[in-house]
């Protein structure tokens, strides 16, 4: 029988980390140049002191201010963020606290707020120029009418701040750089690229411009042909006054990006052969690659880069990350502990990297002492939770229940962690029943929790209690009707283990329809298909899932619908290159036994 768990198998740690950095360390277009992270601005003042202390004496009101803004920064509140930096930089009078509310707050596209924060820079250091041009860009246009209105207030006032920024050339680039971030709340997002493309008119020969242009077009989401076009002409006509510009090269990549990832490949793969090509350009080659799910190609950038500088750790920490992808876990954790003794990172992010390795290369002692010796905080909580996984492992299992048992989980979340990792050693171990008590006692005592609701209906399943599996899920359909995993699990037990064929696969068209690419919901579809008598349609569907993901349930079911339509040597072949791979699945085996014995 199935394991209906399959559509929602957690990946590896390691590798879901090592994607989630290796993006953050090298950004595409849109994150990079559309919508900065909230921080330091960069140092383009002279007046403008890096340090964000504020001059004035520090009282309690001001802490407490700062203290709030700090806070809301560590947990991705920027907009509460500006605000409050705002409030401190009001009663302190201080330009450095002014300068980093009017950032954070155009990072969190906080027009209104970034204008009253840049005029009160300007009004507290004069002699700044990043507010004007704040200001310039802005046009004065917040709380004004939107978009739309292109021959009206906005559009008038836009011209006129560009207008008195053109006799500064410097001043007006930054305006046209800023245009799309300041109007970047308004809905509309095609009025706002005619709105651009027409104050940007007057300026055909500033590349700003015509990138400001360009940008607008790539935010309507390039959906029509002649918006591509414009978008195209508009960033080629930028990069032929400014050459390899940086900006320019990547707000082209992203228009190609949109359309076909092979030609935005295509096209970087040529700029990085250039000495003089930006960096960011390999770095957003390497992030297309790894979307692509091509990380042999993704890992040769960042080796290339890093062989060219070897004092640059963070082109090493993306060849560590990749390799950690690839389980090619020698040179991953050759990499990592070069990069441990070079003190490289911060909070343990090398040093639980490390742990991992281990982990899934089945050295379990190792990981636990590994994850026993993660610094403090958010990490080290993962890696208590991992310890009990690796003593489950290892059949210390009343030990790993004991361990869990002792941590000191305060929130609902870490309470909610523990007894999904006591119920998921439980299941390791074979005692389902067990899993079952568990997750169950959990429930009660924190009723409608998403988690738990899904545990539960899962475990449920491998104990036949269907009806249990299938209220679970629909409440947790209930609470979040655009689950796309919910429904798929719904839909998949359906199909697999009732008569309801037809029902399931209602669920798991919807589910794909709300996440189309993932390989999980594609094998759900094939299966149902399969079980409805459409062999051709259900091969497709699993021959898709199999490429994006090499797992062995969905092995099983290719195989058994190519049996089915008599192809049962490519059927062999599939389940035995997969059998070598992961030996023990019970699905994969079972498949195996009953139709080739």
């Amino acid at each position: 029988m199935s394991d209906v768990c399959r559509t929602f198998r957690p990946r590896s740690v390691a590798a879901a980390a090592a994607l989630a950095l290796l993006l953050a360390a090298a950004p595409r277009f849109a994150a990079a140049q559309s919508e900065p992270p909230p921080g330091p601005a960069p140092a383009d003042d002279a007046a403008a002191s890096a340090q964000s202390k504020p001059s004035s004496p520090l009282t309690a009101d001001l802490m407490y201010r700062l203290l709030i803004g700090d806070i809301a920064l560590q947990r991705g509140e920027p907009a509460l963020a500006a605000r409050a930096y705002f409030e401190a930089a009001r009663q302190a009078k201080d330009p450095v606290l002014a300068r980093r509310a009017t950032e954070i707050a155009l990072a969190a596209r906080q027009r209104g707020l970034a204008v009253e924060a840049a005029r009160l820079w300007t009004d507290l250091d004069p002699a700044a120029e990043r507010p004007k041009q704040v200001l310039a860009a802005a046009g004065g246009v917040a709380g004004s009418k939107g978009a739309d209105d292109t021959d009206g207030e906005l559009k008038a006032q836009i011209e006129k701040a560009l207008a008195q920024a053109a006799a500064n050339p410097p001043a007006l680039a930054e305006a046209f750089l800023q245009l799309n971030h300041l109007l970047s709340q308004e809905p509309d997002r095609a009025a706002t690229y005619r709105l651009i493309a027409a104050v940007a008119e007057p300026y055909p020969s500033v590349p700003e411009a015509h990138f400001a242009v360009g940008l607008a077009a790539l935010n309507t989401g390039l959906k029509d042909i002649g918006m591509r076009a414009a978008a195209t002409r508009a960033v080629d006509r930028a990069l032929a006054l400014k050459p390899g510009w940086e900006r320019g090269v990547l707000l082209k990549s992203e228009i190609l990006a949109k359309e076909s990832p092979d030609a935005a490949i295509e096209y970087l793969s040529g700029v990085v052969k250039s000495e003089s090509a930006p960096k960011s350009a390999s770095g957003a080659l390497a992030q297309l690659y790894v979307e692509q799910k091509r990380y042999g190609e993704a890992r040769a950038v960042f080796q290339a880069l890093w062989e060219k500088d070897k004092s640059a750790r963070e082109y090493e920490f993306g060849i560590a990350a990749l390799s950690v992808q690839m389980k090619d876990w020698t040179t991953a954790e050759t990499l990592l502990q070069d990069l441990k003794s070079a003190n490289y990172g911060e909070n343990g992010v090398v040093e639980f990297y490390l742990a991992q390795v281990a982990d899934e290369s089945g050295r379990y002692d190792l990981a636990i002492e590994r994850y026993r010796a993660l610094p403090e905080g958010e990490r080290a909580w993962q890696g208590q939770l991992r310890i009990a996984a690796m003593l489950g492992k290892l059949k210390r299992v009343d030990e790993a229940r004991r361990h869990l048992n002792e941590l000191p989980a305060v929130t609902l979340e870490q309470k909610v962690q523990v007894r999904q990792t006591e119920a998921q050693v439980l299941r390791d171990a074979g005692d389902n029943a067990g899993a079952f008590a568990v997750l169950t006692q959990a429930l009660d005592a924190h009723p409608d929790d998403p988690d738990l609701l899904y545990d539960t209906a899962m475990v449920a399943e491998k104990l036949d209690k269907i009806d249990v599996a299938e209220q679970r899920l629909k409440r947790l359909i209930e609470l979040t009707p655009e689950n796309a995993q919910a429904l798929n699990a719904l839909g998949y037990t359906l199909v697999d283990r009732t008569p309801r064929t037809q029902e399931g696969y209602v669920l798991i068209e919807k589910a794909l329809k709300l996440s189309p690419d993932d390989p999980f919901i594609q094998d759900s579809m094939g299966w149902a298909l399969y079980r409805m008598g459409k062999l051709d349609d259900a091969e497709a569907y699993l021959r898709k899932a199999l490429a994006a993901r090499q797992d062995a349930e969905i092995a099983a079911h290719l195989g058994e619908v190519l049996w089915a339509k008599g192809d049962r040597a490519t059927a062999q072949e599939i389940w035995q290159s997969q059998l070598k791979a992961t030996p023990d699945n019970a699905l994969l085996l079972e498949t195996v036994r009953r139709l080739a014995p």
